[in-house]
């Protein structure tokens, strides 16, 4: 192991449990051992995660988040006995690998609650909402402090919370705690005066206008979370460890409006300077670990960060807030492992927080003790599978139901939290496989192959590996994605998989007689429009790898490539200028919130010009034309390039042949996820 890492694998405590090292996975949602958001049961898939993950050396292990009463179904935690004695049966295992174990435990989401267009309907129809009232009550669950906008669905208002609902789950946190820890649990962790989640809606004094014993003064506001922790210890013992999730500062201008990195703004939630006070106040009222980041979901860039946030950007925040409490503080938020190391040794946190690289690799922490750290895969922050909850202007969440209750899986490992679905089973009769395309569902093809016991072969017509992903790839804040291309090559190597460069193979059919199975992973074009001068836009492409952009840049299309493209534009200098028909940005499905509002915010700031329910009609030499969606005079806007940005179509290289198999966007345009993912579905069968 590099010396430098040292500081990562050094003993502390919390309270009186000593943790083995300083290396925490904070939860995430989906890996909760007793259900997500369906009723509560001992779930043995995010068992054998919390498992996996101990047994490769995680010193704490949190699973996810866990309301006190279940979200569907609307039993107390606390009532479920079977339960509990399948959670007791387990520990023994978990306790052989040394790590220790903190179930996180929540009041519940409040107006953070991302409700989809089915919730809507259960609230805005009363006959609806109470025929599903008792297996889904969704006022209940976005029930609040006071009345505020849900961040999802502004135009509905969380109800409050009454006094006798507050109470009750008070005593509910208590009797599950004790339960917890009769059953082995090492500690818990209350979520949260965190993340705008609803117990810091009552923290946070812009969204809390009671006027009883839980709202008001300082006080008042945080009696939830203390009261949470008094009956814990009541309950569970003085002893018995309680962290803390907590955010030190909001990092938000307003309802639905976050600050993005360097933005100055009066702070809307809560300040440092209540910060400092608080971590005092709830360090006396008996909680043991503060797990700290920053933001809520009205910026939820800052608790959720995506590729384009810097690393280690919930740090200076954490440091500080350090200095004003004697318990240990953990920072999460892209941490990288060298950052982490000095951090801790410097005596500046006390743990490391490390969640989605945990999901991308289960060997990332045997790795670096080994010596191998280049052999780590990368975590790109993309939300692709671990947290794809989205919305634009208009929409709630529009992320599927089925997704919703199956987060933290992982875009790049498909076996994450679905480890029956996906895994290397030895081919039984192994085979030739010839696979068109070296991008990154030809290479995730050939790996999957090679580890089954076939011998793949990639045609690659270019002299480089990483086909669309080159471009994608190439924007300065995408590190991780650079360093997930050299992953794949050394991975190559490593499983002697053959590359055949500059072959250009024009149809499938011409492979069959040299090998048993032909896999086509030639990926997508860019989409054209019968305009008049369109061939003179640019592709992604030719801006990004060519330089062929000049300064001032106009994207036909405002999708999150176009986006990603502008905002590195603005860092490079240039002045981008964004077209989109929709009524607003990144509008297709599929896109987690925090990436979209980051890059909407983002070019918001950085003052880009951006036309929302407009469309290009003229494209000349030098400028082009741009309309009004509802009509109007056209006018001009003068550029040295337009950006194709309206999308990408399939690209096979010849019409479908029956026989050969088709894997990424060469089937069918989508994310990573559906690339990789994809590229398991066929390969997993041969």
């Amino acid at each position: 192991m590099d010396k430098k890492y040292e500081p990562l694998f050094t003993p502390w405590k919390i309270g009186d449990v000593e943790i083995k090292n300083r290396i925490v996975q904070p939860s995430m949602g989906g890996t909760s051992l007793f259900g997500w958001l369906e009723p509560c049961h001992f779930d043995k898939e995010a068992a054998y995660h919390i498992l996996n993950r101990a047994q490769n050396n995680v010193g704490l292990v949190l699973p996810g988040m866990q309301c006190v009463r279940d979200t569907m179904g609307r039993r107390w935690l606390y009532k479920n006995d079977k339960m509990f004695k399948d959670f007791a049966e387990w520990m023994p295992e978990f306790k052989k690998t040394g790590s220790k174990l903190f179930i996180q435990l929540a009041g519940g989401f409040g107006r953070s609650m991302a409700i989809n267009q089915m919730m809507v309907d259960l609230l805005e129809n009363p006959t609806l909402g109470k025929i599903a009232k008792p297996f889904l009550d969704v006022e209940y669950c976005c029930a609040s402090a006071s009345e505020t906008p849900n961040r999802w669905y502004p135009s509905l208002n969380s109800r409050p919370l009454t006094v006798e609902e507050i109470q009750e789950m008070v005593y509910a946190f208590g009797q599950t705690a004790r339960k917890l820890r009769e059953a082995g649990a090492d500690g818990v962790e209350i979520h949260a005066v965190h993340e705008g989640y609803l117990l810091d809606q009552f923290t946070i004094a812009n969204w809390n206008y009671r006027t009883d014993q839980y709202g008001g003064s300082f006080e008042n506001r945080f009696r939830f979370p203390v009261e949470i922790v008094q009956e814990i210890k009541k309950e569970a013992g003085a002893d018995f460890p309680v962290s803390l999730r907590y955010s030190v500062v909001s990092k938000c201008k307003g309802w639905l409006q976050g600050a993005v990195p360097g933005e100055e703004f009066e702070e809307f939630g809560r300040d440092m300077a209540e910060s400092e006070k608080a971590v005092k106040y709830l360090e006396e009222a008996g909680y043991d670990m503060f797990n700290c980041d920053n933001g809520t979901y009205d910026s939820w860039y800052w608790a959720h960060p995506p590729v384009y946030m810097p690393h280690n950007c919930n740090l200076p925040e954490v440091e500080h807030i350090k200095n004003f409490t004697n318990a240990p503080v953990v920072c999460a938020g892209k941490m990288t492992f060298d950052v982490a190391a000095e951090e801790i040794a410097a005596g500046k946190i006390d743990g490391a927080g490390f969640a989605r690289q945990n999901l991308v690799d289960p060997e990332w922490i045997n790795k670096i003790l080994d010596g191998r750290e280049d052999e780590i895969k990368p975590c790109i922050n993309c939300h692709n599978a671990c947290f794809s909850f989205a919305k634009s202007k208009s929409t709630a969440n529009t992320q599927s139901m089925d997704d919703s209750l199956h987060l933290a899986r992982c875009a790049l490992t498909p076996p994450t939290m679905q480890h029956n679905k996906y895994k290397i089973i030895p081919a039984k009769t192994p085979k030739k496989v010839a696979i068109v395309g070296g991008g990154i569902g030809g290479m995730e093809c050939a790996l999957v192959l090679a580890k089954r016991g076939h011998t793949p072969v990639i045609f690659e017509k270019s002299d480089k590996l990483g086909g669309m992903y080159l471009y994608a790839s190439a924007m300065s804040f995408k590190e991780a994605d650079k360093k997930l291309l050299n992953w794949y090559e050394n991975e190559l190597k490593k499983y002697n998989v053959e590359v055949r460069f500059g072959m250009e193979i024009a149809s499938a059919q011409s492979l069959r007689r040299q090998f048993d199975e032909v896999i086509v992973a030639t990926g997508a074009r860019p989409k054209t429009m019968p305009m008049k001068n369109f061939n003179k836009t640019i592709g992604f492409k030719e801006l990004l790898l060519e330089d062929k952009g000049g300064d001032k840049i106009v994207f036909f299309g405002g999708g999150q490539s176009s986006c990603e493209a502008a905002y590195e534009m603005v860092l490079q200098g240039k002045h981008p200028v964004i077209v989109e028909y929709a009524d607003d940005l990144i509008n297709t499905p599929g896109t987690c919130l925090a990436n979209s509002s980051f890059l909407r915010e983002m070019l918001v700031f950085k003052k880009v010009p951006i036309y929302l329910e407009h469309t290009i009609t003229e494209i000349g030499d030098g400028y082009v034309m741009v309309a009004a969606k509802g009509g109007g005079e056209p006018f001009k806007i003068e550029c040295d390039s337009v950006v194709n940005g309206l999308g990408f179509v399939p690209d096979p290289i010849s019409a479908f042949e029956k026989g050969v198999k088709y894997v990424g966007t060469a089937a069918k345009w989508g994310n990573l996820r559906d690339v990789i993912w994809g590229a398991w579905d066929v390969c997993m069968k041969i």
